[in-house]
């Protein structure tokens, strides 16, 4: 069957455009196979990376019908299940500069990922002669974050790091996350702290699930992301910083009342329980118009179910308990 491949060509500083190139494929084939076909036979200027072929080495990311992946996993037969017609669309990967073609800078995406010192402490390691035994229980928390293949099809997608280039990246948090939780390293505390200044660490993700939803090796960065914000939650009050109020005080009232009570969040989390003038003062604007509108809420009625909700909270929480401290 004929398949059109409409691939987007850049070169220096010209402006991008869509080539459009025509293949002889079946549905079994990968897209790198293609690739592959229209530069050996067709356009041998072409420039994209490959290597493994084989889900390995996470060379051949790029953006395949809008959407982050890599191309010697994806096959023909399922990109055309999701295009509206014979027309395959081929990208470069977004949030980094495009050298040539389907080809970018990855130095921002190596950078971020040494920032956060993705390897057990060289403290740990300085002990002569001495094995760093793990049992099977602490090998397996490991085994997530350890599947990544810095493919980059997360930070691609990652709408954090397109509007905020302080933030370090999914692949970087999930990566963070696996030297948390390795017992090997003696370093927790210090990267935890790291890890919660401002919007470069974990406070930074917007929660949008886009790594989650393109990784090939289900690393799933999101939760990654999410442990990491659970271990900092665990050391800290709700006094320490805004981003751990909100979680904290969101948690809470859900809890008492089974849905959020609006009337004492922006107080608690902005105004931090009136101690702050300055951010109860910049919730004004906002409560008068609510209040000219109708929107403001006068009372509070708990959500029918609020017992169910309150237990699943701590059934939560005692099983995170259990996983930090599998022996106890």
């Amino acid at each position: 069957m004929e398949i059109q491949f409409q691939i987007l060509r850049q070169t220096g500083n010209a402006p991008p455009r869509f080539q459009t190139y025509t293949v002889e494929a079946d549905k079994s084939d990968t897209i790198l196979n293609c690739l592959n076909r229209i530069k050996w036979e067709q356009d041998g200027a072409l420039a994209f990376r490959k290597n493994c072929r084989n889900t390995i080495c996470g060379s051949c990311a790029m953006r395949i019908n809008g959407r982050s992946a890599l191309a010697c996993k994806e096959n023909i037969g399922s990109e055309l299940e999701r295009a509206t017609n014979d027309t395959i669309t081929v990208a470069p990967l977004g949030n980094l500069p495009v050298i040539k073609d389907l080809v970018v800078d990855m130095r921002r995406f190596w950078d971020n990922l040494e920032a956060v010192e993705p390897y057990v402490s060289s403290s740990a390691r300085s002990i002569p002669e001495r094995e760093f035994l793990q049992t099977p229980e602490e090998r397996q928390k490991l085994d997530r974050a350890g599947n990544c293949i810095l493919c980059a099809a997360c930070y691609s997608e990652c709408n954090a790091a397109e509007v905020n280039p302080d933030f370090v990246g999914p692949h970087a948090l999930a990566k963070a996350q696996r030297m948390v939780v390795d017992s090997r390293d003696d370093r927790t505390e210090s990267r935890l702290e790291e890890y919660n200044t401002g919007t470069r660490g974990v406070w930074g993700c917007t929660r949008c699930y886009y790594c989650n939803s393109v990784c090939p090796m289900e690393v799933a960065p999101l939760d990654r992301i999410s442990e990491i914000k659970g271990e900092i939650l665990q050391r800290k009050n709700a006094q320490i910083s805004r981003p751990i109020r909100h979680r904290k005080v969101l948690v809470e009232l859900v809890k008492d009342g089974g849905w959020i009570d609006e009337r004492k969040f922006g107080v608690q989390v902005v105004g931090n329980y009136f101690r702050d003038l300055q951010g109860l003062l910049s919730l004004a604007p906002l409560g008068l118009r609510m209040l000219a509108r109708g929107k403001f809420p006068l009372g509070f009625e708990a959500s029918q179910g609020t017992a169910e909700v309150r237990s699943l909270i701590e059934s939560v929480r005692s099983l995170e308990t259990q996983n930090r401290n599998p022996k106890s």
